[in-house]
């Protein structure tokens, strides 16, 4: 009987239950490891039949060193450790776990944005310092009436806008990928980026990181909004110009940041953006709850467990044009992950 090496790259997370639960069978063997460099990941994954990745990096050099994989599986939404072309042509299935945090990460923006407009990391800030003042959080506006624009307009930010209309903002988005439609059915605006970034009092970025979307927030964009504008990042650090914003937030052309992610985490300790004041920022936890990690990792596992043991295309396939060199059955019935998560 064929058993299969599944090898874990990289993880942070305490143990590997979740992966363990899925991938428990006579038929796999699940080896664990921390890649941290594309030597490391070859080393560990020459020989493996399926990935699960973190951060450690897939590329065209590590996957032409795969003699027999056949899926790599990325714990999260985006993809960008993985050179999808390079997998493609190999003829190896990479999949992504799209839909598990999507509350999470909405919540987060909101958080983040009601947390800047209250000033509450501020006057939090005071009051532990023995500062009893409302006075130290001047100026505070009132949120009903203001413009929520939103970079992406997929599932995270579609959940934004359902959440933030009780607040009443007006809700617009941009996002060339989304049809009218679409965007009428939840109540909200489509605009040009330009538009957007003239209108709104509060930019939410959700775009993926993409060659296209690498810094797609920059100087112009900056200099076309309103001097009071808040930009609030939960999506990929260098979607944002870095520069660009901080030079933004230095000259006073824009109010202020509330970000989850920036171009290079962990974030340098000589980062200027840990020295403003009307900045916030927190280390990339949009994505978490307990449940939601669960989910991710269970998923990703599944996506092992789809093409491994079942034959089929993984229930995420990310890369379909893969579906030109390997001839799998179409993705599991939904009752099969409804099992684990």
């Amino acid at each position: 009987m064929q058993k299969w090496k599944v090898v874990v790259t990289d993880w942070e997370y305490a143990d590997l239950r979740y992966e363990e639960q899925v991938l428990d069978s006579e038929r796999i063997e699940l080896v664990p490891a921390q890649c941290r460099t594309e030597e490391e990941v070859i080393a560990a994954c020459r020989d493996a039949d399926a990935l699960i990745n973190q951060y450690a990096p897939i590329t065209r050099k590590v996957i032409d060193s795969l003699e027999k994989c056949r899926v790599i599986t990325r714990y999260g939404v985006g993809v960008n450790t993985v050179d999808l072309e390079a997998a493609t042509e190999k003829g190896i299935c990479v999949a992504n776990v799209p839909d598990y945090c999507m509350d999470e990460v909405a919540d987060h923006a909101l958080a983040l944005l009601l947390a800047w407009t209250r000033k509450v990391v501020v006057a939090n800030h005071h009051v532990k310092s023995g500062v009893w003042d409302f006075k130290v959080t001047q100026p505070i506006s009132r949120l009903r009436g203001k413009v929520l624009g939103l970079i992406g307009f997929g599932k995270i930010p579609q959940a934004l806008a359902e959440k933030v209309k009780p607040l009443g903002l007006r809700v617009i988005a941009h996002d060339p990928f989304v049809p009218e439609a679409l965007a009428q059915e939840k109540g909200v605006q489509l605009v040009s980026l330009d538009e957007l970034c003239r209108e709104a009092d509060f930019i939410s970025v959700h775009a993926p990181l993409t060659q296209a979307t690498e810094g797609m927030v920059g100087s112009e964009q900056f200099d076309a909004m309103k001097p009071g504008a808040v930009v609030i990042n939960t999506s990929r650090g260098p979607v944002i110009d870095e520069r660009a914003l901080i030079e933004a937030l230095r000259t006073g052309r824009i109010a202020g940041a509330a970000l989850d992610v920036v171009e290079r985490e962990p974030i340098s300790p000589d980062n200027p953006l840990l020295t403003m004041e009307q900045v916030i920022l927190t280390p990339h936890v949009a994505w978490y709850s307990e449940e939601a990690a669960a989910e991710m990792r269970t998923k990703a596992a599944m996506g092992v467990v789809d093409v491994l043991l079942h034959g089929e295309y993984p229930k995420y396939l990310v890369n379909t044009q893969v579906k030109e060199k390997v001839r799998l059955k179409e993705s599991c019935p939904q009752n099969r992950y409804a099992a684990y998560v």
